[in-house]
């Protein structure tokens, strides 16, 4: 009889549709706002990296970009690090809303190169936009989860400890996730101009931490909102500042809790003429861009 091995490391990346609750989900399993939440869809540009230690295992959660039909170099660079993603994990969480019906086959949705065979789950989201009577029984590998009441993660996260592979933590046991606060406070930024920008603005922004001060009280934080037409940068201001102080606003709430200390934030807001579609523009701002999405733009 094989005996348990004394730990367990497994990378889990999240799969789906735009708005299939990726980033939700992330953060109630993690248990703190790491990823940010919008209902606009394609709101993740970068994978989002969350960390659970529990019971001798540690988890490495991936929340890549959502799966989709890319248009222009910017969605080719999501979609090429959602599927490098899924090629790099352990264990793969197929996300798709149950309200949406039958989840269809994950390959359908993009072609995900899966050489080791990982084991994958289907984990129904938003179980708690369907009555009870109405919500499907489930067997593993397949879950019925609410990331908003907590139904069913227990049983996800259980799941996943048990595929994963042993191998030592390689995080600290305390950490949530990976990635350096400059990161997060960009993409709270980010989710703030989402919230109160109107329709395809916002998909026009791209954020840059420019400075960050630590050392003093309060914090000092200055960053950049980067649009694409100078037409743009007024909208993003607003008439006498009214738009960029209330982006700023919620930012600075945001960014207060995440750090747990009193925050300037210093917001400004240049043009970057066209960045969606330069290769080099988007690996300033952390997107991905192969010799292959170049050649298909």
């Amino acid at each position: 009889m094989m005996s348990e091995p004394a730990t367990r490391f497994g990378t889990v990346a999240f799969a789906g549709k735009p708005n299939a609750g990726k980033s939700t989900l992330l953060n109630a399993l993690v248990g703190e706002k790491l990823a940010i939440v919008s209902p606009k869809p394609q709101s993740t540009r970068t994978p989002v990296l969350g960390l659970i230690t529990q019971e001798r295992c540690q988890l490495l959660l991936v929340d890549p970009p959502g799966l989709l039909e890319p248009a222009g170099m910017l969605q080719e660079s999501m979609m090429d690090s959602a599927v490098g993603a899924l090629g790099e994990a352990d264990v793969i969480l197929y996300l798709h809303p149950v309200v949406d019906g039958p989840a269809p086959p994950l390959e359908s949705l993009a072609p995900v190169s899966r050489s080791r065979s990982q084991p994958v789950a289907t984990v129904l989201t938003k179980a708690d936009l369907l009555p009870e009577d109405a919500r499907p029984v489930c067997t593993s590998p397949t879950f019925l989860v609410s990331a908003t009441t907590g139904k069913g993660l227990p049983a996800v996260l259980e799941w996943c400890r048990s595929q994963s592979p042993p191998g030592e933590f390689r995080y600290d046991p305390d950490d949530i996730g990976t990635q350096h606060l400059r990161f997060f406070v960009a993409e709270l930024v980010r989710e703030s101009a989402y919230e109160i920008l109107d329709q395809e603005l916002p998909y026009s922004v791209a954020v840059l931490v420019d400075e960050f001060r630590e050392g003093q009280k309060p914090v000092y934080i200055r960053v950049v909102l980067y649009v694409e037409r100078e037409s743009q940068k007024g909208m993003v201001i607003g008439k006498h500042g009214a738009t960029i102080k209330a982006i700023g606003a919620a930012s600075r709430r945001k960014v207060e809790g995440l750090i747990g200390e009193r925050v300037f934030l210093d917001l400004w807001v240049k043009v970057l003429a066209k960045w969606r579609k330069s290769p080099e523009k988007l690996r300033m701002f952390g997107m991905p861009v192969t010799a292959n999405t170049e050649k298909r733009n």
